[in-house]
């Protein structure tokens, strides 16, 4: 039976994800210890869970009109990046993967779009959702970002749009595709290619040159659940082809409470920073590792 959101209780996943199969709700059972093992295994294999069908039948189409109507608040960015969103490094040769450029154009609804009664937003502020999460990570409680625009994101890729190769700037990401396009936007990675105490450049130039040796692909369909190692392992989405958009949540947890992105990178994917991004810019800001990005 489909909920609508004026029946559905506040924070409740009822309706919302398949728990006969994920059983988010009864993680100290039998069941759910079996699958929260399952999920770390394949996390260790792989730098990847994918939750197939993750989203019943019934709230699918929901959650795709629900995507749908967000998409336009998407503000499109065209940038040529390389993996660290960084500047080029003249002292190296060109290359070296920090002087190795590519187009980069799509579109991030920011989270500030993304209003308390929309499915995406009682998932991700559910705190079942958040145990399960943590407990496949191996976080024994995890934090919403701090972040009012990058807490919940909306990825928006159209024709010609495309993710080249990157890292992402918390150590864990959960996302869930909504919409697939008729072609291209396939998600490639390379599992676990650095750690917080090596950049492993060599490895990565090979990637960068169409090694393949080490990559992995994803067939990801809407109602899909993703969680994936994305500040150790360099990945990317191929360019969109076809007049269908393709929609993917991001839902951004932290290990510690209170974390905000760097004001550069709101800047740069929503167009605008928050009052929190340009008190950071006042105060300075340090990260906690000392990886190139």
């Amino acid at each position: 039976m489909t909920i609508t959101t004026a029946e559905q209780p506040v924070n409740a996943l009822e309706g919302l994800i398949d728990l006969e199969r994920y059983p988010l709700d009864e993680l100290s059972s039998l069941a759910g210890k079996t699958f929260i093992a399952d999920c770390r295994r394949q996390l260790e294999e792989d730098g990847c869970v994918v939750l197939k069908n993750f989203v019943p039948e019934a709230a699918l189409a929901r959650l795709e009109r629900e995507t749908e109507r967000l998409s336009p608040d998407a503000h499109y960015n065209q940038t040529e990046t390389n993996p660290y969103n960084s500047d080029g490094d003249a002292s190296l040769p060109a290359t070296h993967p920090k002087n190795r450029f590519d187009d980069r154009t799509n579109g991030f609804v920011a989270g500030d779009r993304i209003g308390h009664d929309t499915i995406i937003r009682q998932v991700y502020e559910n705190p079942e959702f958040q145990r399960f999460i943590g407990a496949v990570v191996g976080i024994e409680e995890i934090h919403q970002y701090a972040d009012p625009l990058a807490d919940l994101v909306v990825n928006v890729l159209r024709e010609g749009c495309q993710h080249p190769w990157h890292y992402d700037t918390n150590e864990f990401i959960v996302t869930m595709m909504t919409r697939q396009s008729q072609s291209g936007g396939r998600f490639e990675y390379a599992p676990g290619i650095r750690n917080p105490e090596g950049e492993n450049f060599a490895e990565v130039e090979k990637v960068i040159d169409g090694d393949r040796t080490r990559l992995k692909a994803l067939d990801l369909q809407p109602g899909d659940l993703q969680i994936f190692f994305g500040r150790y392992s360099l990945h990317r989405v191929t360019p969109v082809v076809g007049d269908k958009e393709r929609h993917t949540v991001i839902f951004a947890y932290a290990k510690e409470p209170g974390f905000v992105g760097r004001p550069e990178r709101a800047k740069r994917i929503f167009g605008r920073m928050a009052p929190v991004h340009e008190q950071l810019l006042k105060d300075g800001m340090q990260r906690s590792d000392s990886l190139a990005d």
